[in-house]
């Protein structure tokens, strides 16, 4: 008897050294963090080499709460969905969303965040275009790597032609310009570029009226659910915090 619980207690041991692996010499866990290379500021920029924003500041706050410490490793769009779901380096990925290039999910067991922030997705156009009905969008601008859901079935039908640009404040000046009759942003986003970038914040506008998304930016994982929890519980627990870092990063400007 006793020695059978030894072998539970032993086997249990084991079990959670599998999970929750302890520190090095004193060192606390690391984890590497895939995120993006362009610059999405006042939510995420990684353009630079170094990831800054609110989402950095987010989630170093919570790794620091739990002894953790975020390494953040930035890639291209395309190139960062691949890593996360093949790559072993990769621990977590932000931001994430279920909907994103479902297809490249299939099969892998995927565990997503509650909402760090939440977002609109929609077609920022000029004033004299809003209003207009969705069938006068003709060219749309994107960000390379992005999707415009709403437009899927027009742009497969041939009725909307995709423009792409690697940073922001291009696709949002050949809206200003009118290269493309709108340019399809985050609102929050689109916002802060238009007014501390560019210095036309009036230049463009979200369009309402047009097909949008509003939905939320969250934190995911393959490898580490358990901290997935212990991040949906510090949201929880730290609503002051975290309300905060969204007021100084005006990370939810047009969105609420």
């Amino acid at each position: 008897m006793l020695t059978s619980h030894l072998f539970r207690r032993a086997l249990l041991f084991v079990l959670l050294f599998a999970c929750f692996p302890p520190a090095v010499h004193g060192q606390p866990q690391q984890f590497v963090v895939g995120v993006e290379t362009i610059d999405y500021y006042p939510i995420y920029a990684g353009d630079t080499g170094e990831y800054r924003g609110y989402a950095r500041e987010l989630l170093d706050a919570f790794a620091s709460k739990k002894g953790y410490v975020f390494r953040y490793e930035p890639l291209p769009v395309k190139r960062l969905f691949q890593a996360f779901l093949t790559d072993q380096v990769l621990d977590f990925k932000f931001p994430d969303n279920a909907y994103w290039s479902a297809e490249m999910r299939q099969g892998v067991q995927v565990t997503y965040s509650e909402p760090a922030v939440e977002y609109i997705d929609g077609v920022m156009v000029s004033p004299a275009r809003k209003g207009m009905p969705a069938e006068s969008m003709k060219m749309l601008g994107i960000i390379a790597g992005f999707t415009p859901f709403e437009y899927l079935d027009r742009i497969k039908a041939g009725a909307v032609t995709l423009d792409e640009s690697t940073e922001y404040a291009a696709m949002l000046q050949k809206a200003i310009m009118g290269r493309v009759d709108g340019a399809y942003s985050s609102v929050a986003v689109a916002n802060y570029q238009l007014r501390d970038v560019l210095k036309q914040p009036e230049a463009l506008a979200f369009d309402a009226s047009l097909p949008h998304t509003r939905s939320g930016y969250r934190l995911s994982t393959i490898k580490h659910p358990a901290i997935i929890a212990e991040f949906n519980a510090f949201l929880a627990e730290e609503p002051a915090l975290v309300q905060q870092l969204k007021d100084k990063y005006q990370a939810e400007v047009g969105v609420r």
